[in-house]
């Protein structure tokens, strides 16, 4: 045992000899479990690899990231509506302590952080550090770690470790100091080192880290390792009590993962760990360490997004492919995060490109049947779905179409805490995966296959860029591969290609393809005969149109990206054949219930409907036709006949919408549309309305990530009732006469709804036969770091012009609850003046709960609420106006009360306490008076899961 231990010391010592060069990191660490704290003394040796003479260094320190709640760290979980740092107590964040900074005679060095940047250390040297020489830092500082819940990272309740990025380290100088705080993206940009640690912690946990071991000691109290580890970056590290992680040797490199599959045995988690590092060493070259470390915190940064994340007990994948692939997919990017330094934060779709790319190669390998949906695939009735035709690659295709359709994909080399957290996450990745498997297949015989493995053995442990990898590329192959860096990579450009005018003589055909976008990337071009492949033929250099002769036969169908190869905007158009028309190049095809799009086919979905809109219809009964597909498209159309049951009467709706989007510009889409319903408004009485619409939409092209957004509707709407000869329509309790009437609408709409500050502004303009009104509504809502909400709501309103009937106030301003003249609201009983429904309460116009006796303003209205929170979810609120009528004076109003808002804008109840009316609990039927806001509309439920990914 002393044999080994002397061995495994001279070994340690032998390599920080040859490491005199470069980076060297000496590190003392003694953990305090009960006050989350660990005591650190580090020696940095750090070597200037650059021709530049330094006078400062950075170092990272991303444990301070946690240290208050308006650092960089804390911003990004504000823009991604989170609360959970916002809302935390001081003893859940951590921070860090320098104590002590020394060069190597001893002499204190000045430090700070840069404004801004809480995470960084600057410090100035006392001498400049000349090229190729090293500067000796001496430090002591204390880490007070953060709550697990955070980031994954940090101390968990049970008192056990998962630590990365905790120790500072010096940050990359390459003609530039690169110095990043951390927002929680894994993506920590440090040069290598060789470490030498000791640690010391209690008796009764277990060490984990992917570091070499040289030593192990024990005391009565305490535990004492040593590890080394030569050409490092950040290391992970895990103290736990009880250890899940299994350690498998391999031929290759060993693998120490704590992830589990309870019906896999050992036998066969041993087998899979051993084809996935067979696997990886094939492909990416060998590993330069000994172990790999993979955790479940890894794998839960980075998991398999789609039916993966289903329950066990409905996942309809077997356990060992899922357990296989998380496994798989975790290894991939661990080895590349070890072994590729590329700037994670500027060049990270290198790194993830080849991390995609490499998975879907695996599936392609060994397991090139595997469908989308797995097992599904095969259950009657699911089986006739597009969906079950799609392989399991496919799903890498569709994510990433899932933003570029809705206009908010992003070019690969935005910085990376630039991204929407959908892309940051899936799609950007997804994209530099597929994209790297289109140029693999255009460039032909495994050349990006071997530059890439040719790019790691050479790049590996360097400090490198995605240029590096372009230019051995053009080196390896003399296509003109250019186009992908431009045009794929560096831009948001879409790739959309169309067949035009096939003509056939009598020995050839001549066929035309239209390139739809500014790029010049190429387009497979297939011949067909049925379902057989008679040619591929790659077509370049397609500026706007490209014509071509081609031998001719009769049966033959012509396709572009048949294998769908391409990440292709639209397929919908890739297909033409001899004599086509729009009937049998792409039939009509009428499903049940909405499928991924099919681009052979011109689908129709059928969607059985059952819905409760309002109590004069009741449950309504029908279906819905329409050409939605799970991904959007530029024209959508919907038809939806129903029939409710209280009515006894045919109601429904149709709407077509065409979307324009636009590209890197404020600007960003321009909606043309049009919609038409018949509903019950009271008992024996419908409404058609009638409104063709103009939206245009714009957001900070430079700043995606912005939730600030503007919009500006045209709309102009044409109103029709038809009243049942026994109805009686009330407003006010009074009976009334309204005709029917047209209204044009113009509303700005601007905002930022964030969880913290929220505001939204809107305008609002309409021009009536009778009528012509302006309004302005302003709402603020700012959340403390106590959890107490302030809301502040301000309207005012005025009529430009007022020729309606002085005895009907259904045009008039509403104090506390709108007619709903236009039918915007989803009233569930707009005509009700008692019971339950007429309690229902949309906070719009005046915004008033209380119902008091001047409900209405004819002339102008000017209101302002506001709402503290109390305790909890417990809120008083208080309205204040005036209101004018015709021929008489303004009234001053106001009431106030106790909000229950246990879902803001969704479900919310008002107690009123006192108003104009007085002391209103006291008073009779006081139920009567308690108002509530809630939805029951998906969409906008919808909602508030969508916000935090886009």
């Amino acid at each position: 045992m002393k044999l080994k231990r002397s061995l495994c010391i001279a070994i340690s010592l032998c390599l920080y000899a040859v490491g005199f060069g470069q980076n060297t990191m000496d590190l003392k660490a003694d953990f305090d479990i009960e006050n989350k704290t660990i005591y650190i003394k580090q020696r940095i040796v750090y070597h200037n690899s650059s021709s530049d003479t330094l006078k400062v260094i950075y170092l990272n320190d991303w444990n301070n990231a946690y240290s208050t709640k308006k650092t960089p760290l804390a911003k990004r979980f504000e823009e991604e509506f989170s609360l959970k740092f916002h809302l935390a107590k001081s003893n859940q964040r951590g921070y860090t302590t320098i104590t002590d900074l020394k060069n190597k005679t001893g002499d204190v060095l000045n430090f700070n952080n840069p404004i801004g940047q809480p995470d960084i250390v600057k410090i100035q040297l006392d001498a400049p550090l000349l090229p190729n020489q090293n500067y000796e830092l001496n430090l002591t500082y204390n880490l007070v770690l953060p709550d697990h819940t955070f980031t994954g990272y940090g101390i968990t309740e049970n008192k056990e470790f998962n630590l990365k990025y905790w120790y500072l380290t010096p940050a990359v100088y390459d003609g530039n100091w690169q110095i990043y705080s951390n927002k929680n993206l894994d993506d920590l940009y440090t040069p290598k080192a060789n470490l030498n640690f000791e640690i010391t912690f209690p008796l009764g946990y277990t060490f984990i880290s992917e570091l070499n071991t040289v030593d192990i000691q024990q005391t009565k109290n305490e535990q004492i390792i040593k590890l080394y580890g030569k050409d490092r970056v950040n290391t992970t590290f895990v103290l736990v009590r009880f250890s899940e992680f299994k350690f498998v040797q391999t031929d290759d490199f060993s693998i120490v993962s704590d992830i589990n599959s309870k019906s896999i045995t050992a036998e066969e988690k041993a087998l899979i760990t051993d084809k996935i590092t067979r696997y990886i060493t094939q492909n990416l070259g060998d590993y330069p360490h000994e172990r790999l470390l993979i955790t479940k915190s890894d794998y839960k940064k980075d998991p398999l997004y789609g039916l993966n994340q289903l329950p066990d007990f409905i996942r309809p994948f077997p356990d060992s492919f899922q357990y296989e692939l998380k496994l798989l997919k975790t290894a991939l990017k661990n080895y590349l995060d070890n072994t590729l330094l590329v700037n994670s934060r500027k060049d990270y779709w290198l790194k993830e490109g080849i991390q995609i790319y490499y998975l879907m190669k695996y599936i392609e390998d060994f397991y090139p049947e595997t469908k989308m949906i797995g097992t599904l695939a095969n259950v009657w009735g699911i089986r006739s779905f597009h969906a079950a035709d799609l392989t399991y690659n496919d799903q890498f295709v569709l994510f990433y179409m899932q933003m570029a359709r809705t206009n908010r994909d992003q070019a690969l080399t935005t910085s990376k805490d630039s991204l929407l957290k959908f892309n940051s996450n899936i799609a950007s990745k997804y994209k530099a995966g597929v994209g790297l498997r289109y140029l693999d297949d255009f460039v032909n015989n495994n050349t990006v296959e071997s530059t890439i493995k040719q790019y790691l053995t050479h790049e590996k442990l360097k400090i490198t860029s995605s240029t590096a990898f372009e230019n051995l590329l053009k080196k390896n192959t003399g296509k003109d591969v250019s186009w992908f860096f431009t045009d794929y990579v560096n831009s948001r450009k879409k790739i959309d290609f169309k067949i035009k005018n096939v003509e056939a003589t009598e020995d050839s055909i001549t066929l035309t393809i239209i390139n739809k976008r500014d790029n010049s990337v190429p387009v497979s071009l297939f011949t067909l005969d049925k379902d057989s492949i008679l040619s591929k033929t790659w077509i370049e250099n397609i500026n706007k149109s490209k014509t071509l002769t081609i031998p001719k036969n009769e049966n033959a169908k012509f396709a572009l990206n048949y294998d769908n190869t391409i990440p292709e905007f639209n397929l919908r158009d890739n297909y033409k054949s001899l004599n086509s028309n729009f009937l049998n190049n792409k039939p009509l095809q009428f499903r049940l219930i909405q499928d991924i799009e099919d681009p052979y086919y011109n689908q129709v979905f059928m969607m059985p409907l059952i819905e409760f809109n309002n109590i004069y219809d009741g449950l309504t009964l029908g279906g819905k036709f329409y050409n939605k597909t799970l991904l959007r498209k530029r024209l959508s159309y919907r038809i939806s006949p129903q029939y409710g049951t209280n009515s006894k009467s045919l109601t429904g709706g149709a709407a077509i919408n065409y979307t324009h989007n636009i590209e890197d510009r404020d600007l960003y889409g321009i909606s043309y549309g049009m919609k038409a319903s018949y509903a019950s408004f009271a008992e024996d009485a419908f409404v058609t309305r009638i409104s063709p619409s103009l939206l245009f939409s714009f957001r900070d092209n430079d700043d995606l990530r912005s939730d600030i957004f503007k919009e500006l509707n045209f709309r102009f709407l044409s109103i029709r009732r038809d009243v049942g000869d026994d109805t009686i329509f009330e407003v006010d309790n009074d009976i009334i006469e309204v005709p029917d009437y047209s209204v044009f609408n113009l509303r700005y709409v601007t905002g930022k709804p964030g969880i913290i500050n929220f505001k939204r502004w809107f305008y609002d303009l309409q021009f009536a036969e009778r009528f012509g009104k302006f309004s302005v509504n302003y709402e603020y809502r700012k959340l403390s770091e106590r959890n107490r909400q302030f809301n502040i709501r301000f309207f005012a309103g005025t009529f430009l012009y007022n020729r309606t009937d002085s005895e009907s106030d259904y045009f008039s301003f509403a104090l506390d609850r709108p007619t709903d003249y236009l039918f915007d609201y989803n009233y569930l009983g707009r005509s009700e003046s008692s019971g339950i429904f007429s309690q229902q309460i949309i906070i719009a116009e005046g915004g008033f709960k209380s119902m008091l006796e001047t409900p209405f303003a004819n002339r102008w209205m000017t209101t302002v609420n506001a709402s503290t929170t109390l305790w909890k979810y417990i809120e008083a609120y208080g309205d204040l106006g005036l209101v004018k009528n015709r021929s008489e004076n303004p009234n001053v109003v106001y009431d106030s009360g106790i909000r229950l808002n246990l879902i803001t804008d969704y479900f919310e109840i008002y107690f009123p306490i006192y108003s104009n009316l007085g002391w209103e609990v006291g008073q009779r039927n006081y139920e009567e008076r308690i108002r509530i806001l809630f939805t029951l509309d998906p969409g906008r439920l919808l909602g508030l899961f969508r916000r935090k990914w886009f």
